[in-house]
């Protein structure tokens, strides 16, 4: 089985680490243009049949079906990349430094860097992080898809916020500006819904 990469930000690998975190959702690309409901799931092919069109608006069906494949499949083995670099040989994370100094800062308060430390840090993207820096693995449990605000309280929980967090907000600062009209909240996009559970790394190798 192959072990696929997923990226997360510095707050949603905190959230995965504090075991808050269970799912995350992710825009459908490309969006099916005037899809509407579901039809159907082929597990083998791991799809989902889409019914697109007017829905019968004014009485007249105008509808077709589009279907959109699944990044990932429940069993599927997770690594998750995250913001990285290496500090005297070692691979350190950022979400494990609260204060973006820590343990690299030996001579700093919480709030001011004296220079020599932290200064001469550079944190990599985690879109660049070699799959033998990984330290989070996860598996896959369910794959659904869905609108965006059809979220409801358990999911906001599910992804490691608290009832009545504006996740519209967070969603929103997860979408490039360019592409909100298209993927922000208000445009309401399909999403894929992953839910995962954290596993050891050995038992992600042993199905690698």
């Amino acid at each position: 089985m192959e072990m696929k990469p997923i990226l997360f930000n510095t707050g949603m690998v905190r959230a995965i680490l504090d075991s808050h975190k269970t799912v995350t959702r992710r825009v459908v690309k490309p969006q099916p243009e005037g899809a509407h409901s579901i039809l159907d799931c082929d597990e083998e092919k791991r799809t989902f049949d889409l019914l697109c069109g007017n829905g019968g608006v004014g009485g007249v069906f105008v509808d077709w079906a589009e279907t959109v494949k699944a990044p990932f499949w429940p069993h599927d083995i997770l690594y998750v990349r995250e913001t990285w670099t290496v500090w005297n040989g070692n691979y350190e994370y950022k979400a494990d430094v609260d204060d973006g100094y820590g343990p690299f800062c030996s001579n700093c308060t919480l709030d001011i860097c004296a220079g020599g430390c932290n200064s001469i840090l550079k944190w990599h993207p985690s879109i660049h992080m070699p799959r033998e820096a990984a330290r989070i693995f996860l598996r896959v449990t369910d794959v659904r898809v869905e609108r965006v605000q059809d979220i409801d309280d358990d999911g906001v929980v599910a992804k490691g916020l608290n009832i009545g967090d504006p996740f519209d907000e967070l969603w929103d600062s997860t979408i490039k500006p360019a592409d909100r009209a298209l993927y922000g909240w208000d445009a309401n996009p399909w999403v894929w819904v992953i839910e995962f559970e954290r596993i050891t790394r050995e038992e992600a190798l042993s199905h690698a």
